[in-house]
């Protein structure tokens, strides 16, 4: 609270109130209507302000703090670096550029972390694509992928399966990772028919993945296909909506040449996931093994951003550079950005509008709040922020 309201822990009730008026005058709904993520800041600032002006809760919050400080906790770093320290005013709007990066914390190379980190396991669903289309090389690539996982995985980890075309089936049912053979069998039989419909495979796949949904697990579900869907694509971004507010990702990887990038791209970066595009079928193997040990090395999970520009600052696009370079959807009270890793940071790019006619002198751009859960803290929740000038 001391740092959602920008003040020290010896804050008086009078430095209290004059941070929370502060904050208000740019957050309030009355004032900053249109930015989603205000709306989710200021609730943060109200409850920050209403526990620090009520001495009991105050005493109690400083009491319980002081226990967590003999615990050791890792934190990431939020460093946020605009394109331009000072700009000219002019009679017409104009953009400036915000490079917001997310850095783990560097102690993750040491043995203590290693340890810590083998209490966080995986919950993968794998969502695959056997239409027609499939048929031959591309199903067989997928198998043997499918299998390679199945291998890398240890028996902490649980895995689902779920096959779909114009219907779906539940090939493995969410289970630890024991009997692998068993596993690999059932994989082995599935057969390539019918046509493509997503949503069914999808909500199956959701449906999976949250029978073992936890805050210690990467709760991931990766969807494969090589076709389009139709009359179903909007259902599945509603679908992806309610998988990320329960803390499920979803990546979606499209095979070949027929499927939609822009309804993948949207379908992922909604959850904080990633899309990306598997050019052939001998490409398949590698580019699944690899996106399963990423997940493996995991850091902090459920990964995101709110951002409250000005009420007279517009947000104009977001777009995340790595570790996936994807666009990201502006929409929501919070940017998704998934899994951070162990050794690698996450980075957006974040396009402004400033208005025009602005009077000489300082002036705050946009308030920033980064959000995640790191899996090796007993108290995952972390938060930092940036109030950009």
């Amino acid at each position: 609270p001391y740092v959602t309201l920008g003040v020290g822990k010896d804050a008086s009730p009078d430095d209290i109130k004059s941070a929370y008026r502060r904050i208000a005058r740019r957050l309030h709904p009355d004032v900053n209507q249109s930015n989603p993520g205000a709306n989710v800041q200021f609730q943060d600032v109200t409850q920050a302000y209403e526990l620090l002006l009520d001495p009991d809760k105050r005493r109690e919050y400083d009491n319980a703090s002081a226990r967590r400080r003999f615990e050791e906790s890792y934190y990431f770093n939020f460093r946020v670096t605009p394109s331009k320290r000072a700009i000219m005013p002019l009679p017409e709007p104009q953009v400036i550029y915000l490079l917001a990066e997310l850095l783990p914390d560097p102690r993750t190379r040491d043995q203590d972390y290693e340890q810590r980190k083998r209490e966080s396991r995986l919950n993968l669903t794998l969502v695959l694509d056997h239409s027609n289309s499939m048929n031959g090389t591309r199903l067989d690539k997928v198998k043997v992928a499918a299998h390679q996982i199945i291998d890398q995985l240890s028996e902490q980890d649980i895995l689902s399966v779920i096959g779909f075309n114009d219907r779906a089936e539940v090939i493995i049912a969410a289970t630890p990772v024991t009997a692998k053979q068993s596993l690999k069998a059932k994989i082995s039989m599935m057969t390539a028919a019918g046509g493509t419909e997503i949503f069914n495979g999808l909500s199956k796949g959701v449906e999976q993945n949250r029978r073992y949904l936890g805050p210690k697990l990467v709760n991931h579900v990766v969807l494969l296909t090589d076709g389009n869907t139709f009359g179903d694509q909007e259902k599945c971004i509603e679908l992806a909506r309610d998988a990320s507010k329960q803390g499920i990702s979803i990546s979606a990887m499209g095979l070949g040449q027929e499927w939609n990038d822009e309804f993948l791209d949207e379908l992922a970066s909604t959850t904080g996931g990633t899309s990306s595009y598997i050019s052939s079928a001998n490409a398949v193997t590698q580019f699944l093994n690899d996106h399963v040990r990423n997940l493996s090395n995991a850091f902090a999970e459920r990964v995101r951003i709110s951002i409250a520009p000005d009420p007279d600052v517009k947000l104009e696009s977001a777009f995340k550079l790595a570790p996936h370079p994807q666009p990201l959807t502006i929409n929501d009270a919070y940017i998704q950005l998934g899994s951070m890793q162990a050794n690698r940071l996450i980075s957006v790019l974040l396009q402004f509008q400033l208005p025009a006619n602005m009077p000489i002198g300082f002036r705050s751009v946009a308030r920033m709040a980064a959000h995640g859960d790191i899996l090796a803290n007993q108290q995952q929740q972390y938060q930092a922020l940036s109030d950009i000038s």
